[in-house]
């Protein structure tokens, strides 16, 4: 999804914002006396999976700029 919102012209650095979950606020919920355990788990697997996409995007974007560079 986030791929082709960058195909059609959204901006990279945006996109990213996005994605990403800073550490300082992942932080800030797993510090939270609010959460359950089992909620706290859950919040780490989804960063993670968001970092993975973030990841995932990265390589896409700098394999489209190649490609376009071959063009």
């Amino acid at each position: 999804m986030f791929y082709g919102l960058f195909l059609r012209g959204h901006s990279p650095e945006l996109l990213r914002k996005d994605i990403d979950i800073p550490k300082p606020l992942l932080q800030k919920w797993m510090n939270s006396g609010r959460f359950e355990p089992s909620f706290r788990e859950r919040l780490q697997r989804v960063y993670r999976y968001r970092k993975q996409v973030l990841a995932i995007f990265e390589e896409l974007i700098s394999s489209e700029r190649n490609r376009a560079r071959l063009q």
